[in-house]
This record gives C-alpha cells, sequence and structure tokens, in this order.
C-alpha cells in the first residue's frame, strides 16, 4: 500500500474514535487527533530506513504496534503527572496510547490487503487477503476516499449526538 492507501486506512480505523471524541470534546480536537492518526500511519515504514531490518519485518508485527502503544502511552502519563495532574497524565497517555495502536493497526491491516501480506506474529507465515497490488493507485485513492468519508460521518454523526445529548 502506499501512502495515500495508508492516510485512507488511518481515517477508517479512526472513525469511531472520531465519533467518541466529538461527542466528549468536540470536532476540533477529534479533528487534530486523527491527523496524528494519520501522521503516525506510516511509521512501520521506518523499517526502509534502518540498516539490517527488513521491510514488513519486526516493524510490522503486533509487538511493535503494542511496543508503539506503550511508548506512546508512558510519555503521556508522564508528561500529565510532570504538569501536574496524575489523572489527566493518565487520560493523555491513554489517548496516546490509543493514537499509536489505531495509527500503527491501520498500517498492519491495509498491507494485509496486498500480496506481499505481512507476518503479524513473526511466525515466518505472511496474512495475506491478496485484495489488490500495493502499487494500484485506484485501492490507494479509493482507501482514501473512503477514510476521509468515514472520518468526517462519524465527527457528522459525534457532533449530532452530542447536540441532541446537550438538548436532553
Amino acid at each position: 500500500m502506499h501512502r495515500e492507501g495508508h492516510m485512507g486506512a488511518a481515517l477508517m480505523c479512526y472513525a469511531p474514535l472520531a465519533t467518541v471524541l466529538t461527542i466528549a470534546v468536540g470536532a476540533e480536537p477529534a479533528v487534530v487527533v486523527g491527523l496524528l492518526v494519520v501522521g503516525l500511519s506510516m511509521l512501520p515504514v521506518i523499517d526502509m530506513r534502518l540498516p539490517l531490518v527488513t521491510h514488513r519485518g519486526p516493524t510490522h508485527t503486533v509487538y511493535f504496534l503494542v511496543a508503539v502503544a506503550g511508548a506512546l502511552t508512558i510519555g503521556g502519563i508522564l508528561l500529565g503527572i510532570a504538569g501536574g495532574s496524575i489523572v489527566g497524565g493518565i487520560l493523555v497517555g491513554l489517548l496516546l496510547g490509543l493514537i499509536g495502536a489505531v495509527a500503527v493497526g491501520s498500517h498492519l491491516l491495509a498491507d494485509m490487503l496486498t500480496p506481499a501480506g505481512v507476518d503479524l506474529y513473526a511466525t515466518g507465515s505472511r496474512r495475506s487477503y491478496n485484495v489488490a497490488r500495493a502499487a494500484n493507485p485506484i485501492a490507494n485513492y479509493a482507501l482514501l476516499g473512503l477514510g476521509v468519508l468515514f472520518s468526517g460521518a462519524g465527527i457528522v454523526l459525534g457532533q449530532l449526538l452530542a447536540t441532541g445529548i446537550e438538548s436532553l
């Protein structure tokens, strides 16, 4: 999958969280979080810049996903505690961990749609659903369009639900 496809997959996976965040804190913060998810969605391809690391190797596993989510969670908690709020730190940490999990998880899911697949558990067996070639521009842009549509719908739904909740 190319960058556009990964961005779309990230937005599709983010859509349910976008709805919840819009209800809880508003559309603007939900959009910012969505941008963070999209921004981190290409993190697994850091393997192409690391020596001795194969592409779609260790950075394309659930272990990498857990490591990224864990590091972001711990970092968020420490930032919150440094800011003087343990509860705030825990909330920020959980949100950052969720952002990391959605971003990396969406990348893995998108790569599973390609013939090359991914070895999710580093067992030597790649999981592939062979839906489209990674370089297929139609598939990549279709995924991007669906991602924008889904996450946008999630934010609109969140606003409608928040408005309905406020009027009760």
